[in-house]
């Protein structure tokens, strides 16, 4: 790099006021970002990266409070802008991509309408050119059929076609520096990989990219460096290349155990959890939860250095693979078959009227104490699997079976005595609870519903559903939107636990969830597996999850079973060309793990 760079930040700070003390969520930030570069900037939720990109961009709230010794963009001071100066800067000269794409386009414009208005606000083209320009902004970011689809609303196109959308309007006016945060959080495997190649793409054509994500493995094919954020500070930071093949920094290391994989199979994935003393307002944030933290990391931190990590006691060498559980994932699985599913098919009809097969003579079995994981692109019919099992869908042929019995065809009455006996886990937890009601009602009445009293046994059987899942009594009083999103996800598996069920159906879990809170979710399913000997049939896009907690693999593609067979064979021999392309569009597989080694196994290249 020659010249001065692009986007230059010295000791960002940012602070929040609800009413009571100030909370930093940002501290001393500091870092450089140049034409053509990547910066990723990884770490927990609540870590301070979405705080930092919009600080960069004005837009980090109005009880925040903004404060750094120096912001230079391309020569413009952007501390202390006005509002009216940052209307001109935003959308022209740097732009945000943000995580939801269906949140961030207005449900009631069409495509086409929410592209066109940054091409006119900005002046960015005379206005009888802009519906070409639309399709030509829509076909560079490999939008198939651009003049159909700008006519269409966000809400009638696929995920992945939906965040190549508000790519188009971010780069509408030919921003300079583009801020992506989680772009690619909750798409298949296929669209994710499109989405980054999309972002590589325009890397490569000048743009500086700053792209935040909670996942090392995600960023490691696209990111020049990588900048790793704890508790508001950045805590390494260094070439991609090193921060994720020999992080020095116990926190990344600890990130990168956290990620699933075959590999990752015999062991626990979770993060530490907090059991040391807390650290002062200027030590390690991380030092309540690290297992070297001595006193000095609690009272002060190493000075910045610009790369590297800052760390007392950094570590070297290849990060280790987890430990050992004590379950023996070669002998769970038992004979008895608790699901059985024959030639289910189910057909929907489409907007346009005509017929779709959702599903297509899709057949297995489910035995106890077993994890099947199915896995696909979306719109490959996992979903409408799942919703089938469990009852919620009639099938339009084939039949389930459902501890020896009929399931399926039999009516919901004659279903319901045996319907505690199978239970869901989703991925969003927050849309399936009341938010007016509390973790101890919503608990309570799952309690009940499995037929236990009220009065002091259901306030037991609470307490004991939430121990469970590890999760503490004092959070009963809480409403779900005061929980973190890994503790409702906990809530949720708790309530599904009440009636004690033979079999779990999770429908993408943790596909939402970051690497860290996925990893303790896995645990969390794995151990009951153990414990209580129930059956999960496992559904994802996320074939690196799908490899660490299934003992057999399902691979779906447009309505039909295309492969099958033990997680290491579907890893390691496809058969189907489709289970390849799935394999060869996962992130880390591209460098950062080797997903097809089995524990013990030698490693890749």
């Amino acid at each position: 790099m020659t010249g001065s760079p692009l986007l230059t930040v010295e000791d960002l700070a940012v602070t929040f006021r609800n009413g009571g003390e100030p909370v930093s969520a940002v501290r001393d930030v500091s870092f450089d970002l140049d034409r053509g570069e990547c910066l990723a900037i990884v770490g927990e939720s609540g870590s301070g990266k979405s705080v930092t990109a919009r600080a960069l961009v004005g837009l980090a709230g109005r009880r925040a409070t903004v404060r750094a010794r120096r912001i230079a963009f391309s020569g413009t001071d952007l501390t202390g802008l006005r509002e009216s100066r940052w209307r001109e800067i935003r959308g022209s000269r740097i732009a945000l991509i943000h995580q939801d794409a269906l949140v961030a386009l207005d449900p009631l414009r069409r495509v086409g309408a929410e592209i066109a208005e940054t091409l006119l606000t900005h002046r960015a083209t005379a206005r009888r050119d802009v519906p070409e320009k639309v399709r030509s902004l829509l076909d560079e970011v490999g939008v198939p059929e651009p003049a159909v689809r700008a006519r269409q609303y966000p809400h009638q196109l696929s995920g992945g076609l939906r965040q190549r959308a508000l790519i188009a309007a971010a780069v509408a006016a030919g921003p300079e520096l583009l801020l992506a945060d989680e772009p690619t959080t909750a798409l298949d495997a296929t669209v994710q990989a499109q989405v980054l190649d999309l972002l590589r793409d325009l890397k490569r054509d000048g743009t500086a990219l700053l792209l935040i994500s909670h996942d090392l493995a995600v960023v490691a094919g696209l990111a020049d460096r990588v900048a790793v954020m704890h508790g508001g500070r950045i805590v390494e930071h260094g070439p991609a290349e090193q921060i994720t093949k020999e992080p020095r920094h116990p926190y990344t290391r600890a990130l990168l155990a956290a990620v699933p994989g075959l590999h990752s199979r015999a062991g626990r994935l979770s993060l530490a959890r907090a059991n040391g003393p807390a650290p002062g307002p200027d030590g390690c944030t991380y030092a309540a939860r690290c297992p070297r933290a001595d006193e000095r990391c609690r009272t002060r931190l190493p000075e910045p250095t610009g790369t590297g990590a800052r760390c007392w006691h950094p570590e070297s060498g290849p990060v280790e693979a987890p430990g050992r559980t004590a379950f023996d994932r070669q002998t769970r699985a038992s004979d008895e078959v608790l699901v059985e599913v024959r030639g289910i098919s189910r057909r929907f009809r489409s907007p346009g009227r005509a017929w779709r097969d959702a599903v297509r003579d899709v057949s297995f079995e489910l035995r106890a104490r077993e994890a099947l994981g199915v896995v696909g692109e979306s719109g490959s019919g996992k979903t409408s699997v799942a919703r089938i099992v469990l009852g919620l869908l009639e099938p339009d042929g084939g039949v389930v079976r459902f501890g020896g019995e009929p399931w399926s065809g039999i009516g919901e009455r004659a279903r319901r005595g045996r319907r505690g006996r199978i239970q869901a886990i989703y991925q969003d937890p927050l849309s399936s609870f009341d938010p007016r009601y509390t973790v101890e009602w919503i608990l309570g009445e799952a309690a009940g519903a499995a037929g236990v009293p009220r009065g002091r046994q259901r306030a037991e059987r609470i307490a004991e559903l939430l121990g469970l899942v590890g999760l503490p009594e004092e959070l009963s009083r809480r409403r779900p939107s005061e929980l973190s999103g890994g503790q409702r996800q906990r809530v949720a598996i708790a309530r599904a636990l009440a009636p004690e069920p033979r079999v779990l159906v999770c429908d993408e879990p943790v596909s939402a969830l970051d690497v860290s809170v996925q990893a303790q979710i896995l645990d969390l399913l794995a151990d009951l597996r153990q414990e209580f000997g129930v059956a999960i049939l496992f559904i994802s896009h996320d074939l690196g999850v799908i490899g660490h907690i299934s003992d057999q693999i399902m691979v779906m593609k447009e309505g039909r079973v295309v492969e099958t067979g033990a997680a290491g064979d579907i890893f390691t021999a496809p058969a189907h060309p489709h289970t390849r392309e799935l394999l060869a569009a996962i992130p880390r597989a591209r460098g950062l793990t080797d997903l097809s080694r089995a524990p013990g196994a030698p490693a890749g290249q």
